[in-house]
């Protein structure tokens, strides 16, 4: 293929011409040859021929170098863009590979023709080479001096570019050469420079940098200063940060307030406040006037040091001047005042600045309304989110969850419901942490069945329970004593693979105590220690007073060691369940020296553990050691509380000792104490028993003189003692009065004037009041019994045993004592096969015989013959850990 003549061309030849081929295709050119090429180049670059056409001739792409491309672009160097399009034709098209002095030559041609923007992308290509930056600014320094560019403005694009591309060091080696070669930097070039090394920390670099540049001739702008005095702030050079400033001010640099802001934050931050504000107050001397950063850094600074009353001078100070605080600032004052405890302060701050449309971050917000709620100031919580909701402060999920979680704990769960809706009402989906606060709340202050369907509407709407839900739930049953409902439940968590806490373990031992089954409960106990979880004090705590209910202090004593032992530290919930246990157990000495014990080893007790001792005493009859018990207590500087008072009058009422009674209430009196309904029902109560009703009704009208109001216990109690000394009708009146008062009767109101009634004989008028109660639900095993012992009495042991069919029908349980009656009455009509019967029954209906029952079906085994049955009945009563009387022991033979 031949090419046309070019019309610039020294000499009129086609590339096809095979002389030339011979001269253009040698190994090495001589500079003749060389500079023709060149030229020959730069008119194909110059003319209208397609480049693709021409540089595809073999002639020109075997002989182009990039030595070649370097003069073609100095020779197009008027012409910038045309120039560019031919370094980027040859490096997509050809592959050519550019040298770096190329790349310098068209970087300065484009930035002096302010074509900013592809000298900036070629400077990004260039330095993805990874070539010495060293190497880099030669060739730019020595195509900037070949070409006698105008502009330096190619040196800083290419620190600027070293910048972009995070190689900080690099940057700073080709200023520090620029200033080598007296090249001056332009100012926003070594700002740029000087907060880059800020960001990096090298802040030693950056004034040493600065120094520099200012000693080369660069003069510094208001951010390039500012820069310098950040680095010696962060330093915490603040002598030589306040030098320099002043060395600047006498050189007159353009220096702004955001200078004397930098150097203010850093005093600020520095906690050095003072020396800030006395900065501030010099401002107006320089005229200068302090902004929005001004104020707000230094109400940050005074939030530092805790002042935060000179923080809300300052904040009004910014809104009387039409400022606008920022939200860092007015968040930063509040949870400030909040962590330090001045919850109101940090309120009406908020409550303030909402006036005027400036907010705390939503964080600060969500920390306030935890803070209100905590404190129980709910009713100001309340007023913060409606504040929210007025400013359209976006709610999140935080924001619900505090507020459901406080109205729950604190069983306004109607409330807490609420603000659930409000929640998905603003869009906000489901998480399982309100669930699980409404969930605690239901089964702490509601009921059980709105807890289950709780967790059964979080399940269908997709939102997976956690090991704190099942713990709630679990801890509800057992406090329910629906021990079998929480250990489905715990097969549930575990099907979940959802592993059980320490707190769903507690909760389950708890369950399995309350119902006696000590036994199950210490199994579960070793479980957990298998499964390597680490019991707790209430763990421990909780066996401790199973066992002590369950009279085995032995047990309960090891418990105590093993806890000790374990690094856990008991505390009075530990020790107040032994020593009622050693009391209830008969062993109230043993409890009095287990206190003593105590005291020795400098172990505080509170009045729960002396109560626990005073009743043991009392209990006994033992009044001198428990009036000795309390005047300790008063030496060791326990607080007689009203319980402990209430201890020592029932003790004095059951003597009965009015003396000691009188004596007490006086103690009582001159500690500003009044005694409480429970302690006057139980003086009335006391009175009533032994007939003293005139005592009775004095203790009452004090009582209603106090203004402490009469319960159904206080009536129930009074009408009993009536009942039973036959005054029905002064009871009657009584009742009606009780009425009156809107005091609802219970089942043992109601049994005063049954087991009355019984008692006369009246069995008819009995039946009917039983069967009202009945209606109205009140009816329970006790008044059952009673009803059964009536009609045992009158020898009606017909009508005795249908009452035993109806209490099953209606789901009343029977005890001990339901059979113990008819077994006796059957018994003493000589009916042994009837009695056995019913014992059997009893058997298998899992109610387990007590001593009496014992005794009452062995005597009459004895009395009509049936030694064989009696034997049984004995060998099986030593089983069980029950001794018979003296007066019925057998012997074999």
């Amino acid at each position: 293929m031949k090419l046309r003549q070019f019309r610039r061309a020294p000499l009129s030849f086609s590339l096809s011409n095979p002389h030339l081929q011979r001269n253009f295709c040698t190994s090495k050119f001589n500079d003749e040859n060389d500079t023709r090429f060149v030229s020959l180049i730069s008119d194909i670059v110059r003319g209208n021929q397609s480049w693709n056409v021409a540089f595809n001739d073999p002639s020109i792409s075997s002989t182009l170098k990039p030595h070649h491309v370097e003069r073609v672009l100095i020779n197009t160097l008027h012409d910038s863009k045309l120039a560019l399009r031919f370094f980027n034709f040859l490096g997509l098209h050809k592959n050519m590979n550019h040298s770096t002095t190329s790349f310098a030559i068209l970087v300065h041609a484009l930035v002096q023709n302010k074509l900013f923007w592809p000298a900036n992308s070629l400077l990004q290509t260039l330095l993805l080479r990874g070539s010495d930056p060293k190497l880099v600014f030669d060739k730019f320094l020595e195509t900037y001096k070949q070409c006698k560019f105008s502009s330096t403005l190619g040196f800083d694009f290419l620190v600027q570019s070293y910048l972009q591309n995070t190689r900080v060091f690099d940057a700073v080696f080709v200023l520090k050469l620029m200033l080598a070669n007296t090249l001056l930097p332009e100012v926003r070039t070594l700002s740029t420079l000087l907060n880059g090394l800020l960001r990096i920390r090298k802040f030693i670099l950056v004034w040493e940098l600065f120094d520099e540049s200012v000693n080369a001739g660069v003069k510094p702008d208001p951010y390039t200063c500012s820069a310098v005095i950040r680095s010696l702030c962060e330093l915490k050079d603040f002598f030589r940060a306040k030098e320099k400033i002043r060395w600047m001010e006498s050189n007159r640099f353009d220096l702004s307030i955001v200078t004397y802001n930098v150097l203010i934050h850093g005093l600020c931050k520095g906690h050095r406040v003072l020396e800030a504000v006395e900065v501030r107050k010099s401002l107006r001397e320089k005229g200068l006037k302090e902004d929005v950063v001004t104020y707000c850094t230094l109400v940050l600074g005074f939030c530092r040091v805790q002042r935060f009353e000179d923080g809300i001078c300052l904040m009004n100070e910014m809104i009387e001047l039409g400022l606008v605080p920022s939200e860092a600032a007015i968040s930063g004052l509040v949870d400030g005042l909040r962590k330090k405890g001045k919850i109101d302060s940090a309120y009406d701050l908020v409550v303030k600045l909402a006036k005027f449309d400036f907010l705390p971050s939503l964080f600060v917000y969500n920390s306030l309304l935890n803070s209100l709620c905590k404190g129980g100031n709910l009713d100001k919580a309340e007023l913060l989110y409606n504040n929210m909701r007025l400013m359209n402060l976006p709610r999140n999920d935080v924001t619900y969850s505090i507020l459901i979680d406080s109205f729950c704990k604190r069983g306004r769960l109607d409330v807490a419901a609420s603000y659930f809706d409000r929640m998905i009402e603003d869009g906000i989906r489901e998480s399982v942490y309100p669930y699980n606060s409404l969930i605690h709340g239901q089964c702490k202050f509601g009921d059980l069945s709105a807890a289950e369907s709780l967790y059964t509407e979080m399940i269908n709407k997709g939102v997976e329970p956690t090991a704190t839900t099942f713990a709630t739930l679990i801890s509800g049953y057992c406090k329910d004593l629906q021990v079998h409902k929480a250990f489905k439940l715990y097969s549930e968590m575990t099907e979940k693979e959802i592993a059980p806490t320490v707190y769903t373990f507690t909760a389950l031992i708890y369950g399995l105590c309350s119902t006696n089954e000590m036994a199950e409960a210490s199994k579960l106990f070793d479980e957990m220690v298998e499964r390597k979880i680490k019991p707790t004090e209430v763990t421990y705590n909780v066996m401790i007073e199973g066992y002590c209910m369950a009279h085995n202090m032995d047990k309960a004593f090891e418990l105590l060691e093993d806890m000790i032992r374990k690094g856990l530290v008991p505390d009075t919930y530990t020790y107040r369940p032994l020593i009622t246990g050693l009391c209830s157990t008969g062993r109230v000495s043993e409890a009095k020296d287990f206190i003593d014990d105590l005291h020795k080893k400098n172990l505080k007790l509170n009045e729960m553990c002396y109560s626990a001792l005073l009743h043991g005493y009392c209990g006994e009859g033992r009044m001198t050691e428990a009036l000795s018990v309390s005047c300790e207590m008063i030496q060791r500087g326990i607080n007689m509380d009203l319980v402990c008072h209430g201890v020592l009058i029932d003790g004095a009422l059951k003597q009965p000792d009015m003396k000691m009674l009188f004596s007490l209430l006086k103690k009582m009196y001159s500690q500003g104490l009044r005694p409480d309904s429970v302690m006057y029902t139980s003086m009335i109560d006391a009175y009533s028993k032994e007939g003293s009703f005139k005592k009775a009704t004095e203790c009452w009208d004090l009582m209603v003189t106090e203004k402490c109001v009469p319960n159904v216990v206080t009536y129930t109690a009074f009408m009993n003692g009536l009942c039973k000394a036959g005054e029905t009708d002064r009871a009657g009146l009584l009742f009606e009065k009780m009425l009156a008062e809107n005091i609802h009767p219970n089942s043992v109101s109601y049994g005063c004037f049954l087991h009355r009634l019984t008692e006369e004989g009246n069995m008819k008028e009995a039946t009917e009041l039983h069967c009202a109660m009945l209606k109205g639900h009140l009816a329970s095993t006790a008044t059952y019994n009673i009803l059964i012992r009536g009609f045992c009495k009158l020898g009606r042991l017909i009508e005795a045993t249908e009452i035993l069919s109806e209490m099953t029908e209606n789901g009343i349980c029977t005890d001990c004592i339901t059979y113990s009656t008819l077994i006796y009455e059957y018994c003493r009509s000589g009916d042994v096969v009837a009695a056995v019967k019913l014992w059997d029954t009893m058997l298998k209906k899992g109610v387990e015989p007590d001593l009496v029952a014992f005794n009452l079906l062995i005597y009459g085994c004895c009395v009509n013959g049936e030694l064989n049955k009696a034997f049984e009945l004995r060998d099986d009563m030593l089983r069980r850990g029950l001794k018979p009387r003296q007066n019925l022991q057998l012997q074999n033979g």
